[in-house]
């Protein structure tokens, strides 16, 4: 008697007969199925054929997730990404052998049956039978096919995969009727080319393509037959049989399959014999996915191109579409990255900050006029094994685009956007402010946009060293970091007007939130950002003015070789050409005899701005070439902030951390090995007006404080830290820049 299946239910003989019954009863004899005992077998399927003729007539053929390749400017790979590890080729890019392999061990009868094979399914049933349980399986090429693409719609869902892989009879029922469908509509040779580009061979690899260069590190078109036999046997369990793991199984199972090939006069008996006694010669191939993968450091830049189909509304209107189509891959990506920008991005950062420090580095580079992002470099190495101190934290982004919750403060970088707005309000670079180097100014003397008063009582600021007071005119104040003069010039310039054209700049926070127009030390730097945000704001004056939108995309082609629309630059003229001109050659002194004469190139027209924080916890070197803008930011990447006071970093003693003095040789580092030697533009030449009688006085300092914060710092050998700010009661400096004062600050 017939054992019943664990858990109750129809037996195995029951359950072909039922099967075989609805075979019959919905027409399959169109399918090559003769049955002329289907009135018996009919009784056990009643009930069934209404269900069958339910099931919709249309197989929705999902198109299959491949791998997408992600490509620099040049067309290098910097990365390969996939949900699914699978290249889809045509059949003629298949060897025969494989053709021969598949079709002799999974269905010999291929070409000779209809959706299913009557003989099979008997010859199954006999054998399950005698064993009393389910033994052998009669599921044809066909059945196979629309079963693997029940398993690829459902994807990662494991509740739908299960679904898609149940033994009932019922999935039996839909199979069939879907096989039918395909076998008219598609024909032996494409069902067989599509079975071998879906079919799950083990490894991660999906498809003979990509199972053909895992084990053998070749193309399937040039597979030998003991190859092919090998990879044949995968296919009824890809697990059992690996050839990385259990060699001699995965040989035994080849042998089968080159037996079965000779049984079915796929090849001869001589051919079977010499493959059987070949070793199995693996050539192995590590899968190679994702953006840990990525050459020169790119990996935080892969990730960025990741983010941006993700996020981005050019890609799918939903996060639902967008990553449906991020994970089907098939995309050949073509990116902004320059291999030359990336390499020298990558050694600055690494070779002054190393990857087990307390802080990290990260660099990033944008080109002005295109807003094309080439390189992004961090101190620590893209991953998720922290104990090798790798990290997944994209430190030059924002929150949004796997950066930090909020950014980081932005010192005194900040300064020449405040620069810019006095002299887009006419105000002269010649104009100066004489102060001690301690002052208060009212608060009530800031107006928002709203024209609204920011506060009362007032702002207590400070420069980084008491020698520094007196008179100062915007090229002496930019160059050497004069906090009260700045205080005083965004005071005159307008709060409100400071604010708007950093928006202009595209200065953003990195938390997304919109930049505050209450809170006056903004021009100290008390407002976070990102370094890609600031170098694409340092970029504008680069360009004349005129700010560029950063994007990391060029051109996107899907699998079948059709263009995607992607994201472009959205430019705008933030400034007049003669702002832009101005503060280019004020930035100029900045590097010649300011603050940041460590970072500048003696080959060509550069120009920048140094900046740190409150205690030096963020440290800045913000320049540009007409042809190239960088940001560098060193700080803490996790945890609490890290005062860099007294501490050793990529093996370096530092008695305190300026802008000038570790952000500015990286940024040196990197603009030289990006730049190239033969292209050196200038800035356009303009004359700057001085006060008269700066003109007369030489240099008293580099120094630079903390006006939004306690500290600041400077390049002057032996400058001791100065406190800074005294907040009004109540004021509390926070993530956002807090109120009068801020947690911000500045310094070279």
């Amino acid at each position: 008697m017939p054992k019943k299946r664990s858990g109750g239910g129809l037996t195995t003989t029951q359950q072909a007969a039922k099967f075989l019954g609805v075979a019959a009863l919905s027409g399959a004899v169109l399918a090559g199925i003769a049955l002329p005992a289907a009135g018996a077998l009919g009784l056990a399927a009643k009930g069934t054929v209404e269900g069958f003729d339910e099931i919709p007539s249309n197989l929705k053929t999902p198109p299959l997730s491949q791998r997408t390749t992600i490509l620099d400017n040049e067309g290098g790979a910097i990365a390969t990404v996939y949900s699914r590890d699978r290249t889809v080729v045509p059949l003629k890019d298949i060897s025969p052998y494989m053709q021969d392999a598949i079709i002799a061990i999974e269905d010999s009868r291929f070409y000779e049956h209809g959706a299913v094979d009557l003989k099979g399914i008997l010859r199954a049933m006999n054998r399950n039978v005698q064993e009393g349980g389910t033994a052998q399986g009669a599921s044809t090429l066909t059945q196979q096919y629309v079963k693997n693409v029940f398993v690829e719609e459902a994807g990662d869902d494991p509740d739908k995969v299960a679904e898609a892989t149940q033994q009932t009879l019922g999935r039996k029922v839909r199979e069939l009727k879907y096989a039918i469908q395909v076998e008219e509509e598609l024909g032996k040779k494409k069902i067989l080319e599509n079975y071998l580009n879906i079919t799950f061979f083990g490894q991660q690899a999906y498809g003979v393509e990509a199972a053909s260069q895992r084990y053998f590190s070749k193309h399937a078109k040039d597979l030998k037959v003991e190859e092919a036999a090998m990879l044949a046997g995968l296919v009824q369990s890809p697990t059992r049989y690996d050839p990385v793991n259990d060699t001699e199984e995965a040989t035994k199972r080849r042998n089968t399959v080159l037996q079965r090939m000779a049984a079915v006069g796929s090849i001869s008996k001589a051919e079977a014999e010499k493959a059987i006694a070949s070793p199995l010669e693996l050539k192995v191939s590590k899968p190679n996915n994702g953006c840990i993968t990525a050459v020169s450091g790119a990996g935080f830049f892969c990730d960025y191109v990741r983010k941006t189909i993700l996020t981005d509304p050019a890609f799918g209107k939903t996060d639902e579409e967008r990553a449906k189509l991020w994970n089907l891959g098939g995309l050949t990506i073509r990116t902004t990255l320059s291999p030359r920008a990336q390499k020298a991005a990558d050694e600055a950062a690494t070779s002054k900050v190393y990857k087990d420090d307390k802080v990290a580095a990260s660099v990033v580079q944008v080109e002005p006029g295109t807003g094309k992002i080439l390189s992004m470099g961090q101190s620590r190495p893209y991953g998720l094994d922290q104990k090798k101190n790798e990290t997944v934290l994209n430190l030059g982004v924002s929150n949004k685009m796997g950066g930090s919750t909020y950014g980081f403060q932005v010192g005194s970088t900040f300064k020449p956007i405040t620069a810019a707005a006095a002299l887009e309000k006419g105000i002269s670079p010649a104009q100066s402010h004489t102060s001690d180097w301690k002052i208060s100014v009212p608060m009530d003397s800031y107006r928002n946009c709203a024209g609204a008063s920011v506060g009362s009582g007032n702002w207590d600021l400070q420069n980084e060293m008491e020698s520094e007071k007196g008179a100062f005119d915007m090229t002496s104040a930019l160059g050497k970091s004069i906090n009260t003069y700045f205080a005083k010039l965004e005071q005159q310039a307008g709060l409100c007007e400071t604010v708007t054209m950093a928006k202009k700049l595209g200065y953003e926070r990195g938390d997304g939130k919109p930049v505050s127009d209450n809170n006056p030390s903004i021009t100290l730097g008390g407002t976070e950002s990102t370094p890609l945000g600031m170098a694409a704001t340092y970029a504008a004056f680069a360009n004349r003015g005129t700010f560029c939108t950063p994007v990391a995309i060029e051109a996107i082609t899907d699998a079948n070789g059709k263009k995607v629309d992607v994201p472009k630059s959205s430019c705008s003229q933030a400034m007049s050409e003669k702002t832009a001109d101005t503060i280019n050659q004020m930035l100029k002194g900045v590097v010649e005899d300011g603050t940041g004469t460590q970072a500048g190139l003696t080959d060509r027209d550069n120009a920048g701005k140094t900046g740190t924080t409150n205690d030096r916890v963020d440290a800045w070197f913000v320049g540009y070439t007409p042809n190239l803008s960088t940001a560098v930011w060193v700080g803490a990447d996790v945890g609490k902030k890290v005062p860099m006071y007294d501490i050793t970093i990529g093996g370096q003693y530092y008695d305190k951390v300026c802008g000038g003095c570790l952000p500015g040789p990286i940024w040196k580092t990197a603009m030289t090995g990006a730049l190239d030697a033969s292209e050196t533009p200038s800035f356009n030449p303009i004359s700057v007006p001085r006060a008269k009688e700066k003109e007369k006085e030489k240099d008293n300092g580099r120094g630079e404080a903390n006006g939004g914060g306690n500290g600041g710092d400077s390049d002057k050998p032996g400058a001791d830290p100065i406190g800074g700010i005294t907040l009004p009661p109540g004021i509390i400096g926070g993530n956002d820049g807090g109120g009068r004062g801020g947690r911000g600050g500045n310094g070279p």
